[in-house]
Order: structure tokens, then sequence, then C-alpha cells
């Protein structure tokens, strides 16, 4: 290992970057103390999840159609590092990383300027381009801006992912690499905890890139490098600045409020389209326009239709208020009001014009709704649905969006167990195809036993209002049981959405082709991007001698098992911003605790591998929704071991496997290649459902575990016949007549 670094020493290095442009020469490297060359991997990686998330929650601000794939800027992060590391001990690259940021923040913002539509598209993506001009250029493909975000992105994450390379390199050759892998996951850890603090204050996407750039600036040693560089960071900060359009960061979006002051109204746009319309619902306010009579109409017109008008009313993604002033001005005395986005909530209080939130009969409640019917024991006349579906992902390691575990048979059947004798549900929706209405009102007449009574007109912001329970039971009473029998042999037909599968807006139980054909670009493009970068990658993919493919199946492996464990606590807990932070730390901290115990007292390798297979059995056969039926202190003991054993014997045989190897980048550069390859995996789950993906998980384990039983039983047989020259020196064959031997 030493001598392979030393002899990279020659290399032309770019003048002036210092520390981070001579991080290709071990003896730069070797001059320094281990602790200094720690706290150099500390800092990169810091930058590197900093820079991560700061690229996952800006560019859909941007892009708007990459608020539904963040998942992939996620991947791309991943590629870049693999492909960094793959050039360990090469010429350092670490001078272009600003210039490739600069490029992507460029490309980011020209994007903006143009209207990207998809009329094919598998799943139903909704992009209202309210915030560009009529005459902005229009480009009938959604895979374009996908595919241009994953490049650029991927490019600003090589040279850190070299210079995180190259101390691992350095403390395989002086230390131990699981030493230098623990710091790697300090400074990500704290990456984390630090952009979820940044986060927290509401601040703006400037502060975001100024904090890991000039976390980057400590890279750059020449004065006349420091000016380049403080040049470049500089533009780039300004083009962010000069970009913004959004009044303000919420944890999910960029949002922006514009007021129409002639009409009374209040549009909030997410990303840059349309998202909610805050209007005067009152039955005194002004009559307004047709359209504004409409809206009003719609809205009020579950009350005039219900048995008994409702005392106590819950609304589920209550928004700007527009549902929980209807229920106020009906007479409701308590009204409940869920939603998850807070800074929703502040505009909501600031410009509504009913002003809902100020009434002393108004609870607001800020948490996900389906946490809220999971944890609550109120029970309400009415239980309202509001327009809540999302524009965004639950989270950057996950296919679920925000909204999708509402729309589910189990969410239905939990707000059933919340009604009072007497109670309705009501759904507000823009469905936009026949397969959601016919999802919709499938899941109520499941929950109810009868077909839910619905009125489709277009009331401005819904065109669908489903009223289902007891409250409306009388409505078209005979018509809805005279075809209640077919409706209910139907849905045998229907796949409804489930928490094991809730993808409302995807067609069928199916990968579809716009996915297939997005999957089959990012794996072409990490290939060929292997290709490019390494020598030794192209002779081992050539000739399949140095794949490591035990470093391969545990990343693709591992970002299954990181997937699906975020997506099963978001849905025990809650699809907050800080249940995401907290569980995705928690991994991280897991992670660290594995890496410090194999390097202090390591767990035998079967020990390890036989409780990651168990775990995994464990964690599939019993099912996330266990966890919702549990009182706050069994849930969260539960969910430490739903989510920490399977991930710390994971990490514990990761560790084994990697303080073997001698070439610790490549080995770095597999598993990230490897995680690629599990991220594109996780769409699966639209196929076979997200509790499945925990059995592609272990089969991926036990792929590893079947390479390294081969790769033992080849090295003992090498050993093997190495030691018999030295037992029958004449060459002779042994007999069977010498024990120990034969047999031994």
């Amino acid at each position: 290992m030493t001598g392979d670094t030393g002899s990279k020493s020659a290399v032309t290095i770019p003048e002036g970057f210092g520390a981070a442009a001579q991080f290709g020469t071990a003896n730069n490297l070797s001059c320094k103390s281990l602790g200094r060359v720690g706290a150099e991997l500390f800092t990169a990686s810091f930058v590197v999840l900093f820079q991560e998330l700061t690229l996952i929650r800006w560019l859909p601000g941007q892009v708007r159609v990459l608020a539904y794939f963040p998942n992939l800027i996620l991947l791309s992060a991943f590629l870049g590092l693999g492909l960094g590391c793959l050039r360990a001990g090469r010429r350092p690259l670490i001078w272009l990383w600003p210039f490739s940021l600069g490029l992507v923040v460029a490309a980011g913002i020209g994007m903006s300027r143009i209207a990207f539509t998809q009329n094919a598209a598998t799943e139903h993506l909704w992009l209202l381009y309210y915030d560009l001009p009529a005459n902005a250029p229009v480009i009938g493909d959604v895979r374009l801006p996908i595919v241009l975000a994953f490049i650029l992105s991927a490019l600003t994450f090589i040279p850190l992912g070299q210079l995180v390379a190259e101390r691992l390199r350095e403390f395989r050759a002086r230390s131990s690499s699981l030493w230098g892998y623990s710091w790697d996951i300090l400074g990500s850890l704290a990456g984390v905890v630090s952009f979820a603090l940044v986060c927290l204050l509401q601040s703006f996407p400037v502060l975001w890139f100024a904090v890991f750039l000039s976390t980057g600036f400590l890279f750059v040693a020449s004065a006349r490098r420091r000016w380049v560089y403080v040049f470049a960071a500089g533009a780039i900060l300004l083009l962010v600045s000069k970009a913004e359009r959004a009044d303000r960061y919420s944890p999910y979006y960029a949002l922006r409020v514009d007021p129409e002051v002639n009409r009374g109204i209040f549009q909030i746009l997410a990303n840059g389209s349309l998202h909610q319309v805050a209007v005067d619902l009152k039955r005194s306010g002004p009559m307004g326009d047709d359209w504004h009579q409409s809206v009003r109409a719609g809205y009020h017109f579950p009350y005039e239709l219900a048995g008994q008008r409702p005392k106590r009313v819950l609304v589920l993604g209550a928004g700007t208020g527009n549902d929980v002033a209807v229920a106020l001005d009906e007479g409701a005395e308590q009204v409940d009001a869920v939603e998850i986005d807070p800074e929703i909530l502040k505009i909501g209080k600031d410009v509504h014009p009913d002003r809902p939130y100020l009434s002393a009969r108004v609870r607001v409640i800020n948490t996900d709704a389906r946490s809220f019917l999971n944890e609550s024991q109120e029970k309400y006349d009415l239980i309202v649905f509001g327009t809540l579906d999302s524009m965004t992902r639950l989270s950057a390691l996950s296919n679920v969006r925000l909204d999708n575990f509402i729309y589910t048979v189990d969410c239905l059947d939990a707000a059933r167990t919340h009604l009072a004798a007497g109670g309705g549900i009501v759904m507000y929706f823009m469905v936009a195809t026949d397969y959601i209405d016919q999802r919709l009102g499938g899941m109520l007449a499941r929950t109810f036993g009868e077909p839910p009574f619905t009125v489709s007109q277009h009331f401005g912001l819904f065109n669908r209002i489903y009223m289902a329970g007891p409250a409306f039971a009388g409505l078209a009473r005979e018509q809805r049981a005279a075809i209640a029998p077919s409706v209910l042999r139907a849905l045998s037909r229907i796949e409804l959405p489930s928490d094991d599968w809730p993808y409302l807006y995807l067609q069928r139980r199916q990968i579809g082709g716009f996915y297939l054909e997005l999957m089959a670009i990012i794996a072409a493009l990490a290939v060929a991007g292997v290709v490019v970068v390494s020598q030794e990658m192209r002779r081992s993919l050539s000739s399949r001698q140095r794949v490591d493919g035990e470093m391969f199946f545990f990343g693709l492996a591992f970002l299954l098992l990181e997937t699906k464990s975020v997506t099963a606590m978001n849905l025990a807990w809650g699809a907050t911003w800080l249940t995401s932070a907290v569980v995705f730390g928690s991994i991280l901290a897991m992670i660290l605790l594995a890496t410090l115990i194999t390097q202090l007292r390591p767990i035998p390798w079967p020990v390890s591998m036989g409780g990651l297979i168990a775990s995994l059995l464990v964690v599939y056969v019993a099912p996330t929704q266990l966890l919702l039926r549990l009182n706050m202190t069994m849930k969260l003991g539960l969910s430490i071991l739903f989510v920490g054993v399977p991930i710390f014997f994971a990490a514990v045989c990761f560790a084994l496997i990697f303080r073997d190897r001698d070439e610790a980048g490549l080995a770095f550069g597999w598993n990230l290649l490897g995680a690629v390859a599990g991220g594109l995996l996780e769409f699966l789950s639209m196929a076979i459902g997200i509790r499945a993906l925990s059995l592609v998980a272990l089969a991926a384990y036990l792929c590893a575990l079947l390479i390294r039983m081969r790769a033992q039983a080849a090295s003992d047989q090498a050993a093997w016949q190495l030691a018999l020259p030295r037992l029958h020196p004449t060459g002779a064959a042994p007999s069977e007549s010498e024990p120990g031997v034969i047999g031994t």
C-alpha cells in the first residue's frame, strides 16, 4: 500500500492548492500527523454531506420536477464520490471543485426559466409553472433536466471523493482504515446535524452554500489560489442570491406568496408551482367573481348534505386555513387543524382573509396527519381531508411522496376509528385521471362497506368531493345500495394503495417505462463514468478478477436497508423533516458505533452475519404497522430495534470486510457504486412494495456472503496446494497411509 502510494509522488500538482492539491502525494500526507489527516478527513466529509443536502434542497426549488426525484440527486452524490475514490493516488481535481459547483448552479438557474412537461409519464406529476412568463420556452420531456442535473451534480462530488479516498488510504498505510472510516462517519454526522440546524433557523440557500464553501476554503494554502477560490465562491453565492424567487423556505418547499388584491385572494407557490390559494370563504363575505363563488360553494357543500351540523371537526392538511375557515363559518365549536408544514401555517395566520387560525375555537397542530391519527384518541363529528396532495418526496431516500401514507386504506381505517357516532369523512381532491378517482372512491368503499357519495364538478380548487360514513348514509341511499355489490366486487380488480404500496399516483403496480428509462440512463452513466475514470476498474470489469463483489453488494444492500428504515420510521413517527433528520443521524451514529466496536473488540464474522440475516428476517415478518399500535415508550424501544439492529450488524460486517482491504479507496469506490445500484433498485418498491425491500437487501447480503465463502474456499485450496511440495519434496502424491495429509 505504501509503496503504491509513494509511486504517485512525482505527479505534477496545480500550484497553490496546498494541502488539498497535495492530497495525491504520499510524501505530503505522510509528513502530517495522523490527527491532522483525521481532521482533514472529518472536514472533507462534512463538506460532502452539507453540499449533498444543499443540492437536494436547492435544486428542486429551481427545477420543480426534481422535487419528485431527490433520490436521484442523492445517487449522483454517491456516484461522484465513488468515481473520486477510484481516482485516489492520481492527479488531484480539488481545484475543479468550485468551478463544477458553479456549473451546476448556473444550469439549475437556467433550467428554472424553462417549462418542462411530460404527457406520457407513468406517474402523475403536478407541474404548474405559475412563476414563468407566458412566452417561456417549453420542452416536452422531464427526463432532460433530471439527467442533466444528475450528471452535473455528480461532477461536483468527484474532487471531494478523491479527497476522502486519499485520507482513507493514508489511514490504511499508517494506522487502520477503520479509524479513517470513523473520521469519515463523524464528519458526515456533523454535516447532517449542522444542515438541520441551519434549516431550523429558516435560512435561505445562500447561507447553505456559504457554510460549505467557507469550510472548503480551509483546503486552499496558496495566497494566489485563495483569491481564485474566493472569486469562484463569491460568484456562486451571487448567482444563488440573484436567482432567489422564494419569500421563505419551509422544511419541504421554497415558498412564495403572490397576493391578488383586486380579487382578495393569496396564491401560495411551492417550488414555483401553484400549491394553495387562501380565499375568503365565509357565506357573509363579498360575492366575488364566478370562480370565487364556485370555490365557496364547493367547500360548504358537504356541510349542507350532512345529517347534522358537526360540532367537532378535524382537518387533515389544513394548509393556509380554507377548510378551517369553512368549519368555523358552519358553526363548529372546536376545530383541530393538522398541518405538516410550519411555514404554510405561518402564512395562513398572516394572510388568510378569514383569519381562521386566530380563533379561540381552533387548535393548531403542526405534525404529520398520519402521525396524529396514530397517536390521538379524540373523536370527531367530521374529518376533512384537505387538498393535501404533495409536490415532493418524503425524503431523498424514498420514492414515497410526502402525502402517500395519507391516501391508503390503512389511513382511512385509522380515520374511521376517530369518528363519533353519526360522523363522516369528507375528501376534496383535484382528480386528473380516472384511476386516481377509482382508487379514492374504492378506498372509502372498502373502509365503510358502501360506495361514497361523490360530487364531480369543477369547484375551482378541486373537482371531486367524496363523502362517506354515517353522516352521509342517507344521500342517494337507494342508488348507492344498488351499485354497492358491483363496486365491492370491482375492488378486487383495483390496486388500492396501502402502507406497503402507498402509490396513489402510479397507474398500476409496476415499474413503468418512464422509470425504467431513467434507471437505464443512470446505470449507463455510472458504468461509463467508472470506465472513463479508472484503468483498474476497466481491467477488473473486463477480466472480472478484481471486481470487489462483496463491497458492491454491501453498498447495494445497505442503501436499500437505509431506505426501508427511513420510510418505516416516517410512517411510525410522522413524515416530518425532523423525523428524517433524526433517523438519518441515528443511522450514521449506529454505523460509527459498529465501526469503533470492530476496531476495539471485533465481533466474529459468523456472529455478525448471522445477526444480520436473522434481524432482516424478523423485520420482514414483523411489519411496520405493528409499531403504530403501541404506546410511546414501547414504540421507541421497538423502533430502535427495528432500525438499529440490522443497521448495526450490517455496519459490523462492512467494517470487517473493509478492514481487510489493501486498497481502501478502490474498495470504497466499489461500495459507493453498489449504493448507486441499490438506489436504483429502490424503484422496485413500486412493483413489489416497501416491505419486500428487506428481502431484496437480504438477497444482496447473501450474494456477498457467497462471494466471501467462495473466495475463502479458493484461498484454502491455494494454501493446501502450496503446502503439498513442502510435505512431499519429491513431488510424489501422498498415499492413503499418511494420516494428517489427506482429509486434514
